[in-house]
């Protein structure tokens, strides 16, 4: 019996001094060639240290504004990644409640 094996990869083109000026990433089974982004999260989780390894990436043109977009919907897609792994709800309505409060503060809309 053969394993299916899945691939993404990250590519990042750096500038002279290592900060990242181009990133692109493909997900075959996904159908995603070289697509661009501006910025990538990526954690990965050590059982054996117990420990989170992480890698976390922007381009240099990457405007604030964005980023804080990001940010917001990476907080609101942990907590419902969260409760899919938990169904934990008391504490995916806390984690939920202060992603509302975080897009409050920073003046997010919701587009």
């Amino acid at each position: 019996m053969s394993k299916i094996t899945s691939k993404i990869e990250l590519n990042v083109e750096l500038d002279e001094n290592r900060v990242p000026e181009k990133l692109t990433w493909s997900a075959e089974d996904g159908g995603i060639t070289n697509e661009e982004a501006k910025a990538v999260m990526l954690s990965v989780w050590d059982s054996n240290t117990q420990e989170m390894l992480r890698i976390d990436l922007w381009t240099k043109d990457m405007p604030v504004d964005e980023m804080k977009i990001f940010f917001h919907q990476t907080l609101v897609a942990m907590a419902n990644t969260f409760n899919r792994a938990t169904q934990d709800e008391k504490m995916t309505a806390t984690m939920k409640d202060f992603c509302d409060y975080f897009a409050e503060k920073l003046e997010l809309k919701k587009k």
